[in-house]
């Protein structure tokens, strides 16, 4: 492991290197936040990845073109006079400063969900003039963005009080849905299964476990196992699309034995 002072050196040698790129490099010169935005989206879509699948080495990897990304945009705004590094970092600090009293402040917390709660309404301090949930992209995956929704309103005591409610909640919103498809009403079916949706991502939070984590899990298992599917199809010499539903099932239970 580097000590503090070469950590620091570290960094300085990638602002050096970011300094010289956008300088002499074509493609450097060229780009701008905005063309960077999707690039930047993509890495942190790798670094999930990596992070999913646990592989150490591919997190080092990604975690260090973030970090090239983060000074990048840093460094084009800088070329504006708009904000250098120093303010990026500087401000990162107070905003943590501010959000942890528990930390720096005379604060008193008994766990994890008090701090969460006191970072809400620190906030919504912060943005007298906005909504409670004026920070959630617009952008943000549906699930996920529903996950921040649902943390955010929790923030300011707008929540179940146990799950055995969201459970009831669950089951009302799922017969709303079965009366819809028993309607034949494709607009309301949508609306309803949406809300199903909704309030299964509630009862993750009361379990405690990330939905978006466990479906990414679940994601990555039916490749595996499908996979498994296609090779023996391969080596049968026949391809996937002429094995019988019941063969595929065969094969899905092996997989499942072999704990693919």
């Amino acid at each position: 492991m580097y000590t503090r002072q070469e950590k620091l050196e570290a960094f300085g040698r990638l602002l050096d290197i970011m300094e010289d790129l956008r300088e002499k490099c074509p493609w450097d010169k060229k780009q701008t936040m905005e063309s960077l935005r999707v690039l930047t989206i993509e890495e942190t879509y790798e670094l999930s990845d990596a992070i999913l699948e646990n592989n150490i080495e591919e997190i080092k990897k990604e975690l260090g073109d973030l970090m090239l990304h983060l000074v990048f945009y840093a460094k084009i705004g800088s070329e504006s006079k708009s904000f250098d590094i120093g303010e990026v970092l500087n401000t990162i600090c107070e905003k943590l400063i501010n959000r942890h009293p528990h930390i720096y402040g005379d604060i008193q917390v008994e766990n994890e969900q008090e701090v969460k709660e006191n970072w809400e309404q620190i906030k919504l301090k912060e943005k007298s003039n906005k909504g409670v949930l004026s920070g959630v992209p617009k952008s943000l995956p549906s699930l996920i963005q529903a996950m921040r929704i649902q943390e955010k309103v929790a923030g300011v005591g707008f929540d179940w009080e146990n799950k055995e409610q969201v459970v009831d909640k669950l089951r009302e919103e799922w017969q709303e849905l079965q009366t819809e498809i028993n309607n034949n009403n494709p607009q309301q079916i949508e609306e309803e299964f949406g809300d199903v949706v909704f309030s299964l991502i509630n009862y993750a939070r009361f379990l405690k476990i990330n939905p978006d984590n466990a479906l990414s899990y679940t994601n990555a298992k039916f490749i595996k196992r499908f996979k498994f599917i296609e090779n023996q199809a391969k080596k049968q010499g026949k391809p996937i699309h002429e094995l019988t539903i019941k063969e595929m099932n065969q094969l899905w239970e092996i997989s499942k034995r072999e704990k693919l």
